[in-house]
């Protein structure tokens, strides 16, 4: 594993506060060394991280006119040219492991798709709220932990190159606002919080060296999060190559937000952009008895849960996306696209009666038939 010299960001106040604004020193740092990055295609994503354990308990997947058929033959054939895959790393129910996420680049890349790996260094969910360290890990010494983090990147990704599988993107932790491996490399540990990224970025570029490193944060409307965040990982010595990020327009803010955000971060960092999570509900109702997460039948005022506000949504975003400056707005990802209401195939890895809180948010209705919002996915 590479070692670093960390340093500590000065003058950086706690989680969520307005950064100070780019330095020349800070725009060389990130930019100049190795040039803007040229223009690539847009990334029509789709994440399908539960498509494997939804199958295996029974899900039936539809095109459009109602004919059977594979999940993620029906995104290619929809337009879709990106699938992103979450990988735990010892979780209770044995999906979104190594092998399950090789399966599923094997099953992409047969249709002419590319893979996004969504590591969250965890044995079961990792966001803003939570990032508990996996349970092999929890009493590691640090420099221990550290390495861990770049065996198990390495590691995954050695599987998949073995596989014939090369990811275009690898995000080294999943909505890392408040850092990763709590509590080591918490938000409040800003060396080892670095330290932790930088390793996960290095085991990216030794072991898929064609692939981006990024790091991805949640909030994709608030400016101040993402550049604390992104200076301190500066600061820090870790070398990432995209940034993502989520939005979901009920619970982050105005698209006005997303859009100064983003085109700040692509001036300050000069870095890809890409929304690597949204969605938006299809209907109010339920299918499978479990509460849904979104209920409201506006979550968004004046956009009432429907098919063609689904459509509306995506499209938005998309809009926004595009029209980043410098062509760094890469692409756009439909959160758990594939993921519908089936019993056994809940939330929690560790209760096999949990339910899905999201099916009204997928892109294949109650039926398991195409909505109109993944044709418009594969044609942004």
């Amino acid at each position: 594993m590479k070692r670093r010299t960390a340093i500590t960001a000065a003058g950086i106040g706690a989680l969520g506060v307005a950064a100070a604004a780019a330095t020349p020193a800070l725009a060389e740092a990130v930019g100049d060394d190795r040039g803007r990055p040229k223009p690539g295609k847009f990334m029509r994503g789709a994440d399908i991280s539960g498509l494997i354990k939804n199958e295996d308990f029974g899900a039936v997947y539809r095109k459009a006119n109602g004919r059977n058929g594979d999940a993620v033959k029906i995104l290619a054939e929809n337009g879709v040219n990106l699938v992103r895959a979450k990988v735990w790393v010892d979780p209770a129910d044995g999906y979104n492991t190594k092998d399950r996420v090789v399966e599923l680049g094997k099953r992409a890349k047969r249709a002419g798709m590319d893979l996004m790996v969504d590591f969250h260094y965890s044995d079961a969910w990792a966001d803003p709220g939570k990032q508990f360290k996996p349970a092999a890990w929890a009493e590691l010494p640090f420099e221990d932990l550290t390495a861990a983090v770049y065996d198990h990147t390495a590691d995954v990704l050695g599987a998949l190159e073995r596989a014939g599988v090369r990811p275009a993107i690898v995000q080294v932790g999943n909505e890392t606002n408040g850092g990763l491996l709590w509590p080591d490399g918490r938000w409040d540990q800003l060396e080892q919080m670095g330290r932790l990224l930088a390793a996960g970025c290095d085991a990216v570029h030794d072991t898929a060296p064609g692939a981006k490193a990024m790091l991805h944060l949640a909030e994709g409307g608030n400016n101040g999060a993402f550049t604390w965040f992104f200076d301190n990982a500066i600061a820090n010595g870790v070398e990432f190559d995209a940034i993502g990020a989520s939005y979901y327009p009920y619970w982050h803010g105005p698209l006005a937000g997303l859009e100064a955000n983003l085109n700040d971060l692509a001036t300050r960092y000069g870095k890809p952009l890409y929304v690597v999570e949204t969605a938006y509900p299809f209907t109010t109702e339920d299918s499978d008895g479990f509460p849904n997460i979104i209920t409201d039948a506006e979550p968004v005022a004046g956009y009432p849960s429907s098919p063609e506000n689904q459509t509306y949504w995506l499209e938005t975003v998309a809009d926004v996306v595009k029209n980043v400056p410098d062509g760094l707005g890469r692409g756009v990802i439909w959160w758990e696209a594939t993921w519908t209401g089936v019993a056994g195939a809940g939330w929690d890895p560790a209760d096999p009666a949990s339910g899905n809180g999201w099916e009204n948010q997928a892109l294949f209705d109650f039926d398991g038939r195409a909505l109109p919002g993944l044709r418009t996915l594969g044609k942004l």
